[in-house]
Formats: C-alpha cells, structure tokens, sequence
C-alpha cells in the first residue's frame, strides 16, 4: 500500500516513467518463468523485515508488546518454509501462469494510466478479490473434504508469521492466483494497475500473517481493513473472520471474530 500511495503522490509521470522502463522490457514481462520468479522473490522481500523482528525481538524488549503472536518463529523454520513454497511455486504456479499467458491475449499499451485511473483499477480488484476469497474460504472451512484436502495445510499454523501467507497446499496457491487474474480480468486492468495489485496483494497477506500490530499498520491508518489480529483470530479458532482485506463481509454475514486483548495486554 505504501507503493501505491508513493506512486500516486509521484504523479503520472513517475507512472509514465516506470512504465516506458517496463515496457521496453515488455518480452521479459511476459514471460512464466520471470513472472513466477518475481512473484516469489517479491513474497521472500516483504516478509524479510518481519523474520528479522523475530530474530530480534528476543532481546529488543519494546517489541514484545506489538506481538500478538505467542511463538516466535526461529529461522530454520522460516527457511524450511520458504523451501516449501518454493516447491510449490515450480512444481504447481509455474505451469499455471504459462497456460495463462499462452491464452490471455495481454495488449500492453504504450501509454501509461493516469494516477487516478490505477488507483481505481487496483482498490477494484482488491474489492472482487476480497469478495471471490470471502465466498471461497467460507464454503472451504464448511465443505470437511475441501478443508482437509485443499486448506488443512495452511492451518498448521496457529502462530502465523509473515511467510506462511503462502504456505498453502498446491492447490490453494493455484486457486489463489486464479482469482486474483480472474479479479484483474473482471476490472479490464492497464498491465500497469495490474501490478500494482499483485503487488498490493503480495503485501497485504504478508501482514496479515506477520504476527505483529504496530501503530502504523494497515488496519490502524484504514479501519475497513482487517490486518495481523483480524486473521490471527481466524487461525486460532479455525473459523470467522474468512475476508483477506476488508471487513463488510464478516459484518454482513456475522462471522466476523472479537479480537480479544492478549496476554501481554496489546491488542
């Protein structure tokens, strides 16, 4: 989110900027194998600051009250879990992202969209993707079967940490990614907006799962958002609180959890 509102408040010529340096490199772009390893490294980076924060928060005494999480994650299993999902991204995303691009028809204009324009696509497709999840992980946790078979595996962790927003089984992942391209094929994105919400996307599961509620965070500076405790809640009682941004639905259809003040007396 902070590269979204950076981008806009640069205005539409840094857009236009970063777009002709994109678009030079346009074989590049659509290329499986660069998209697949982008959107892994990407994950790898916005999850970094918070395995150091656990490495550290050890012995920094000040952030033990913006934890909410009671475990913190060592680094062999912050490395075994990127081995993991590593896997999954050759064995499963890969293959997935080429059938896409060899039958999507991607036209990438010359002209990059204006400020306002991404802006709009980009909270466009958060709005179906945040609707298409809420629908599908609902039915998911009332289905058994599809629960022990498709999401079991992404429930292992009760104590979430920033990098197990992806430790999901294949077919999560692939489901995953199949609405986010059907939500920016829904909006009718520029290539350009189009990034912007993986990237958008990238981060907010990253904070969903970091563990950590710090003043600045999403959900703090925008109400409408769940964040880091909306989801925790979710792990730790396998039920409500199904939305990955926003939280209307949870409202609407009452599912949406209390979140209770921890032990150490921080929200």
């Amino acid at each position: 989110m902070i590269v979204l509102f950076s981008l806009i408040i640069g205005g539409d010529a840094l857009l236009q900027w970063i777009w002709d340096f994109i678009y030079a490199e346009r074989h590049v772009l659509l290329s499986p194998h660069v998209s697949v390893c982008a959107a892994f490294i990407t994950h790898l980076i916005f999850s970094a600051p918070f395995m150091l924060l656990d490495v550290f928060s050890p012995y920094v005494g000040w952030l033990h009250k913006y934890r909410i999480c009671r475990e913190v994650v060592g680094l062999r299993q912050w490395f075994r879990c990127a081995t993991l999902i590593l896997r999954k991204y050759i064995v499963g995303v890969l293959p997935l992202t080429a059938l896409f691009l060899s039958v999507r028809r991607t036209h990438l204009p010359e002209k990059a969209p204006s400020c306002f324009h991404a802006f709009r696509e980009c909270v466009s497709c958060m709005l179906i993707f945040d609707t298409l999840f809420f629908f599908c992980h609902y039915t998911i946790h009332k289905i058994p079967w599809l629960y022990h078979n498709v999401h079991n595996i992404h429930h292992q962790h009760r104590d979430t940490f920033a990098l197990a927003a992806q430790d999901s089984s294949i077919s999560e992942l692939l489901s995953l990614q199949t609405l986010a391209f059907i939500s920016a094929m829904l909006v009718g994105c520029h290539p350009f907006s189009e990034i912007l919400f993986h990237l958008v996307n990238t981060w907010m599961a990253v904070e969903d799962h970091c563990g950590y509620d710090f003043p600045w965070s999403m959900h703090r500076l925008l109400p409408c958002f769940g964040g880091a405790p909306h989801h925790l809640a979710h792990h730790q009682h396998f039920k409500g609180n199904f939305a990955p941004y926003f939280r209307h639905w949870d409202y609407i259809f009452g599912t949406s959890l209390p979140i209770l003040v921890n032990e150490r007396g921080h929200r």
